[in-house]
């Protein structure tokens, strides 16, 4: 039976040091509350790290005994493996990379080598636990090589993998030495999940411009496999908070506390001591509040929280110290007597007395410099069960895209978080009340087990889809289906697209003559007295001409504007007009102009924008532009806009090369038909064609047609084989 392999770098049950022995400790984090609902489930099994450094090979043996029972398996890490993996490479280089801090980055080479083998023991510890029909939900950022190695040992398996923090801009992570092997690791799942689009897009970004990866969307081609990135929301257990907000121990505290702060608004952060929390510039904005707003003074009280960590690494050192002086400072200069502005407490605190805290709290203010999703937010509104309170919220959070109605502020504008903190220390309850009632609506819909069965589901799906999309791979089955139906035919069309189906591409469209291999197959194919052999192109005809001048083939060029049969002369399609191609060409020429390494081609009823050369995001980017400048002149010319492989084509409506197909198919009848071709223009003439033809696109499964092939170079050796088919002498 199938099962579901969840993978951390922690397991949701540590080992801690109790006296002289050890005891087990359920952890408390989002992740182990978001996936308690999938590890539930049937035999489903959790691999991580237990959280501490366990040595001697007996303990080993029996935690790993303890923790079977709860399906869980511990991989145990050397305090030299601990140091160089996690507190080495992920908090050194992924960590402050990810979070757009990189001067903050060690790129050390020992701590790298150390990622890549705890990769490599995860995966062999995985290895020994999996089946062929399990699926593997590997999660965050210190195990991104981890989806590549299962690939590598387990090339079928079911893949995901979920990133927690954000996804840098390729800008930054392209600073990363070993960025290529990372992306690639992380290239090894079938659906990469975000928290947000716009991580999404930064990955997608980086994987395009880093790596030999294709994309349509958040589609990415690599090596054959269709993997994709998309964004999932993580939620929180809201309920679980709104009853911990019920219970009769959370109530005496939150009674106690509100008799401490009588008759003052409370306005609370917690966060772990991190560089990238923003907690130096939420003190410098509430000092900035006070300074401008003495009416407040003695009313209210920022009660922060922070949960030590790290401190012993000299960049928290320094964070500590530095809150540690601002906080003297505040208090010092606007404190009196009985009021003291900050109420500072540098420790951890069991979830009860943080459900008190964000029952008495009027104001939540959670202001990172950049996070993932930052879970505070929601566990903030779904303890307000009277639907009170304010959230003041970062706009560098995940939580930010979801949570319309907080005051969204920019963590760096200490004079936007003072106006927020204003705004919301005097919002009407109506107001108030509105704004969290349909925060709480979202919270409460989009929760923690609707995020993990979101993942899941989708993942499950893409797989079908894989294997849908497998089955239509010109592989070793369906191409003897071909060869036998090619062997049996005695009358065959075989129509066949040039640029990325005979030839590879090539920066310069006029070097991509054909090569004597190429000459020698096609000759081959033609002296079967069976074969109707037909080059279906968007080249001019000149340069078909030029190409292929006395061959025995047939040749339709500029998608069906000019044909020539062999012997004959080129033939011009009738009723075709040009006049619109010096106003259209003036167009297409100015954004030539502004775009380094854009041309344009003029050919007899069409003109071709080519970007090939340019800059990869820059040239999409221009050529939607210029198809939404061409739309006018589509419409009052009668004329079809193309969006091809690197090319912006327009052209009379009248032509295309499915028009070409029928013009060949009305003269001829064929008992087989192979079509093959790469881009969009070729789909006309997939569609032109009977259902039985064998329909065939080159470089990606999306399509009309039957079939795919992954590259251009399979196309020249499934040629090969029909020729030795044919029995022409020294066929391929």
């Amino acid at each position: 039976m199938s099962k579901t392999i969840i993978v951390s770098n922690r397991l949701p049950i540590k080992i801690i040091e109790e006296g002289d022995g050890y005891a087990l400790q359920p952890s408390e984090g989002g992740l182990a509350t978001g996936l308690a609902s999938i590890h539930a489930q049937g035999e489903n099994t959790w691999i991580g790290w237990p959280g501490v450094a366990v040595d001697d090979q007996a303990q080993r043996s029996h935690f790993t005994s303890l923790l079977k029972e709860r399906r869980l398996v511990p991989l145990f890490l050397s305090e030299e493996e601990i140091k160089g993996f996690y507190e080495g490479f992920s908090n050194e280089v992924l960590w402050p990379i990810f979070h757009y801090l990189p001067s903050y980055a060690n790129y050390d080479l020992a701590n790298w080598e150390t990622y890549v083998r705890v990769n490599e023991k995860f995966r062999d510890l995985i290895i020994e636990h999996a089946t062929p029909d399990d699926t593997i939900w590997v999660h965050d950022y210190q195990l991104l090589l981890l989806p590549g190695l299962l690939r590598d040992a387990l090339p079928d398996a079911s893949i995901g993998f979920f990133q927690h923090i954000p996804f840098p801009s390729q800008e930054l992570f392209r600073l990363i030495p070993w960025r290529k092997e990372l992306l690639q690791g992380m290239l090894g799942a079938d659906l990469l999940g975000f928290h947000t689009f716009d991580d999404v897009c930064h990955f997608v970004s980086s994987a395009t411009r880093l790596t030999p990866t294709n994309n349509n969307s958040n589609r990415l081609e690599v090596d054959g496999r269709t993997v994709f990135a998309e964004p999932f929301p993580m939620g929180i257990d809201a309920k679980r908070f709104a009853e911990l907000s019920a219970e009769e121990a959370v109530q005496n505290r939150i009674a106690e506390l509100r008799a401490t702060f009588a008759e003052q608004k409370i306005i609370l952060t917690i966060d772990r001591l991190d560089y990238s929390k923003g907690i130096l510039q939420r003190l410098e904005a509430f000092e900035l509040f006070l300074q401008e707003n003495p009416a407040f003074h003695k009313q209210v009280t920022l009660y922060m929280v922070v949960v030590p960590s790290r401190d012993t690494v000299p960049q928290y050192r320094e964070l500590k110290d530095q809150i540690d002086r601002l906080v003297g400072h505040i208090n010092a200069q606007y404190g009196v007597y009985d009021w003291y502005p900050v109420a500072y407490f540098y420790h951890g605190y069991p979830v009860e007395e943080i459900s008190a805290l964000y029952n008495v709290a009027d104001v939540c203010l959670v202001t990172p410099m950049r996070d993932g999703m930052n879970l505070v937010s929601k566990e903030y509104i779904a303890s307000r069960n009277d639907n009170s309170g304010v959230l003041i919220l970062s706009e560098m959070a995940g939580a930010a895209k979801e949570l319309l109605d907080a005051l969204v502020v920019n963590p760096n504008d200490i004079h936007d978080i003072r106006s927020a903190l204003l705004q919301a220390l005097n919002m009407p309850m109506a107001e108030m009340n509105r704004r969290m009632k349909s925060m709480r609506t979202i919270v409460f819909k989009f929760n923690v087990q609707h995020w993990a069965n979101l993942f899941m589901n989708r993942l499950q799906e893409i797989k079908n889809v894989q294997s849908t999309t497998k089955a239509r791979l010109v592989g070793a089955s369906i191409e003897e289906h071909i060869i036998t139906s090619y062997r049996n035919a005695s009358s065959r069309l075989l129509l066949l697209d040039y640029d990325g189906t005979l030839v590879g591409f090539q920066d310069d469209i006029d070097k991509a003559s054909p090569d004597e291999e190429l000459y020698q197959l096609l000759d081959m194919l033609e002296a079967d007295v069976h074969n109707h052999l037909v080059i279906i192109s968007g080249r001019k005809h000149s340069t078909l001409e030029k190409w292929f001048c006395g061959k025995a083939y047939s040749l339709v060029a500029e998608h069906g504007v000019w044909t020539k049969e062999p012997g004959m002369e080129w033939r011009l399609k009738s009723g075709l007009s040009n006049t619109w191609k010096e106003e259209v060409g003036a167009l297409m020429e100015s954004y030539a102009d502004r775009t380094p390494g854009a041309f344009v081609e003029e050919k007899s009823f069409s003109l071709a924008w080519h970007y090939r050369k340019v800059q990869r995001d820059l040239g999409p980017l221009l050529a939607h532009e210029l198809i939404d400048s061409l739309r006018d002149y589509s419409a009052a010319y009668g004329l079809q806009l193309l969006d091809g492989d690197k090319v912006v084509e327009i052209r009379s409506a009248e032509v295309n090369k499915g028009r070409a197909t029928l013009d060949i198919l009305h003269e001829n009848r064929y008992d087989f038909i192979l079509s093959i071709g790469d881009d969009r223009t070729d789909e006309d003439t997939f569609q032109a064609l009977p259902p039985d033809a064998y329909t065939i696109k080159v470089g990606t499964e999306v399509s009309t047609a039957r079939f795919y092939l992954k590259k251009q170079q399979d196309v020249r050796v499934l040629l090969g084989k029909l020729a030795r088919v044919s029995g022409a002498p020294g066929a391929l």
